[in-house]
């Protein structure tokens, strides 16, 4: 398909049936994603697209935003998807954002909250507190402002999805993410938690996922630095026969069959393996790929979770 294969962006062709998803599940929704101009986040308003919604394309990045317009466009049909230029950590950029997504579309029912910059990546001993300060500018104060523009709406009308991207909230070598990257996430998780408990109950549904090991290697830049103490072997993201980078467009698929069922995760949250799961993706090996024994937390082992820093006592 030469709108996908003739583009500067890291993408390949995108055809979620074989993940089990329908098109047109999503038909009459619309959806706002932050930071989705590469990566997972362009991964999900791709999947999302697909499914049938109009999307709302935003990130800081206005070349690779515009191309995310053109190719989402292309591979659907024009008009289901608007770039819309959006610094989170501005509240008149993210006000500009609501104000075009209702000049376009009318309404927001899908919120998912992407957008990081993973360049706040180093330790609390090696960083300066302003990394720290624009880490909770993205993560937890973006979060906050978005949900206030389009939240309202979306309890108003009794229907609404809001999910939080959150690759990870502990420091846990030897992921990706330190402790910076993961202060700001952990702020942002809470944030979205809270709102999960406000809106109980009015039809807005609210959870988090996490895209552990979706990426797809730009061969153009270096790999982000790995937490101090970690070895060169391959990383393993906890996924049966994984050991390698998921691809964002199934990392879509994942958060469509998420936002689909939205109402069982309201409160709670899903990794990505369990997703693939739930939904019988048979990624990224049919003959591996076993249920997992995960349950969903009461809320107070979800409120337990945030101040566990580590196992307790040891011996």
């Amino acid at each position: 398909m030469a709108a996908v294969t003739d583009t500067f962006l890291l993408i390949e062709p995108i055809d979620l049936e074989y993940a089990g998803l329908k098109k047109g599940s999503l038909q009459g929704e619309v959806a706002v994603v932050t930071g989705s101009a590469n990566n997972i986040g362009l991964g999900y308003v791709r999947a999302l697209a697909w499914a049938g919604a109009k999307v709302v394309v935003t990130d800081v990045n206005e070349k690779a935003g515009a191309e995310a317009e053109r190719v989402i466009n292309a591979e659907n049909e024009a008009d289901v998807a608007l770039f819309v230029k959006c610094d989170v950590t501005q509240e008149s950029d993210v006000k500009n954002l609501a104000a075009k997504a209702f000049e376009k579309f009318g309404k927001v029912d899908i919120l998912i909250n992407n957008a990081m910059n993973m360049r706040l990546n180093g330790s609390i001993l090696g960083s300066s507190v302003k990394d720290l300060d624009e880490s909770f500018a993205i993560s937890g104060r973006g979060v906050m402002m978005t949900i206030k523009e389009f939240v309202p709406g979306m309890v108003e009308r009794k229907h609404g999805v809001v999910a939080y991207s959150s690759t990870q909230f502990h420091f846990c070598p030897p992921l990706v993410g330190g402790s910076i990257y993961t202060a700001g996430k952990a702020a942002a998780t809470s944030v979205t938690m809270s709102l999960a408990n406000e809106v109980k109950g009015t039809g807005v549904n609210v959870f988090c996922m996490v895209p552990a090991g979706v990426v797809r290697p730009d061969p153009s830049r270096m790999p982000p630095p790995r937490p101090a103490g970690s070895d060169d072997a391959p990383m393993n993201f906890g996924m049966p026969g994984f050991n390698g980078p998921i691809p964002p467009e199934a990392g879509g698929a994942a958060m469509v069959y998420c936002v689909l069922n939205a109402e069982k995760l309201h409160g709670s949250g899903i990794v990505i393996n369990d997703a693939f799961n739930a939904m019988n993706f048979p990624y990224p090996n049919p003959d591996t790929v076993t249920k997992s024994a995960s349950r969903r937390l009461t809320d107070m082992e979800l409120t337990l979770v945030f101040l566990n820093m580590g196992p307790g006592f040891a011996g």
